[in-house]
């Protein structure tokens, strides 16, 4: 056995270098790496900076003005609801008002309707029972005379008159 201890001593030895050189070699593309990212992150450092700089002074710059828009906004949508109201309440008492003049209108036809109803039935009363009566008094004075006359027509008779009288 101690003749196969220097062989592994050997391939030990071997194994070590090996491992150490597959170390360096990882060590220098690693770097590499290292070196490639540094400045692709330089590069890209380099020309996002620009960009961010002007972004940020688009941004200081609108500040105002967004601020400005902002109150602005705010102010319009407080008019527009202001104005909303103010139709709201215009509405409501344009409606209220057309509802009292709508009441109103309804009492004046009632009114009206009863006054004609009521010139009707005084009508009727002060112009038609005295010409109905006056009728009926001068048909009774017109039979009295026939009877003193001697001439009292027949039933027949009298409706034919009746019947000329309503066809003239």
């Amino acid at each position: 056995m101690e003749s196969w201890l220097p062989f592994f001593v050997i391939v030990a030895a071997v194994a070590i270098i090996l491992q150490m050189g597959i170390l360096l070699l990882m060590y220098l593309q690693f770097r590499q790496m290292n070196e490639r990212m540094t400045r692709i992150a330089t590069d890209l450092q380099n020309k996002v900076e620009p960009i961010l700089s002007r972004v940020h002074d688009v941004l200081e710059d609108s500040h105002g003005r967004i601020t400005s828009m902002v109150s602005d906004a705010s102010e319009v949508v407080h008019l527009a609801r202001n104005q909303a109201h103010k139709v709201d309440a215009l509405f409501t008492e344009s409606v209220d008002r057309l509802r009292l003049q709508v009441i109103r209108a309804d009492q004046l036809l009632t009114t009206a309707m009863e006054q004609i109803e009521q010139a009707g039935t005084q009508f009727r009363q002060t112009v038609l029972e005295p010409v109905q009566k006056a009728t009926a008094f001068i048909r009774g004075v017109q039979a009295g005379l026939e009877v003193f006359r001697g001439q009292r027509r027949s039933p027949e008779r009298m409706r034919e008159h009746q019947d000329e009288e309503l066809f003239i």
